[in-house]
């Protein structure tokens, strides 16, 4: 995105009764190296009953910040990250989950690849520790320091230890994501960003998902038919920390919702998506050229 002013981001956190993991996140954003007035945070909040308000008046003074707040009417994350789209003022929206802790210069490396890419870019940051259960959260916690998440961050990647579970995918396509037929299945909404104006172009996330599953990639699918560069920004690095779950006990409504991407976009290659047993989406981009199915239509 080439402009004639430095971009600006706008940080949307959505959280749910997460305030300790929320802290983290928000103090992770205070340590970032951008100057203040080139980012902002926006935290979305669907309906915590927890001390999450508590925590943001906590770091008000700390960050531009602004705090908006939903009724839980259950699962409502689309539409916590659209409130945060639609008020964002920054020409980049960085979409960090909660409890997800950022390197001092990930906003930064945000930023900077999208001024590297001609036209829209959707840019995927690098996310440490992030597994589909939590078998291993006590050894994880363990070897965090999260009064030093950068030198954290380094020494895992020294060790080859916690990489981002999607990191064989990179490898694979030695980290070119460009040319990938479906490089949006490799977008999760943990650590990446988009431009605002795009994302506000393309519908925003779609508020029918109401489970867990989908709703970033389906996302990412329309950025993709719209033209944007997938990009893997590495330097754009993060930290998931461990917090319980099982995706065992979730596959089920991810896999409704992906019949619901099937249903709704009538691809052949969306449709892979509802096969049983389901396909890691880690090898879909594989499937797809293995099948004839590479040539993708925008």
């Amino acid at each position: 995105m080439r402009t004639d002013h430095p971009l600006t981001a706008t940080v949307v956190v959505p959280t749910y009764n997460r305030a300790d993991l929320l802290a983290a996140t928000l103090t992770s954003l205070v340590a970032q190296d951008l100057a203040a007035d080139r980012f902002e945070v926006v935290v979305c909040d669907d309906g915590s009953t927890d001390g999450t308000p508590d925590v943001v008046a906590d770091f008000a003074t700390r960050l531009r910040m602004r705090y908006l707040y939903q009724e839980d009417d259950g699962y409502r994350v689309a539409a916590a990250r659209n409130a945060g789209i639609t008020a964002a003022a920054g020409d980049i929206c960085v979409f960090v989950d909660c409890g997800v802790v950022l390197t001092s210069g990930a906003v930064r490396a945000h930023l900077e690849a999208h001024e590297r890419t001609d036209g829209p870019a959707a840019v995927i940051g690098y996310v440490h520790g992030f597994e589909q259960d939590d078998d291993d959260a006590e050894r994880l916690r363990a070897e965090t320091d999260l009064a030093d998440v950068d030198a954290t961050v380094a020494d895992f990647a020294a060790r080859g230890v916690w990489p981002d579970m999607r990191e064989r995918s990179y490898t694979r396509y030695a980290d070119e994501l460009a040319g990938l037929p479906a490089p949006w299945v490799l977008y999760w909404t943990c650590n990446v960003s988009a431009s605002t104006a795009q994302l506000r172009e393309v519908g925003l996330f779609d508020e029918a998902f109401r489970s867990w599953g989908g709703e970033d990639i389906d996302l990412a699918y329309r950025l993709f038919t719209a033209g944007a560069t997938f990009v893997l920004a590495r330097a754009a690095t993060a930290l998931h920390l461990p917090h319980p779950k099982r995706y065992a006990e979730r596959e089920e409504g991810a896999i409704a919702n992906y019949r619901y991407m099937a249903d709704k976009y009538r691809s052949p290659i969306v449709d892979l998506l509802t096969e049983l047993p389901p396909l890691d989406l880690r090898e879909l981009n594989d499937e797809v050229v293995g099948r004839g199915l590479a040539v993708a239509t925008r």
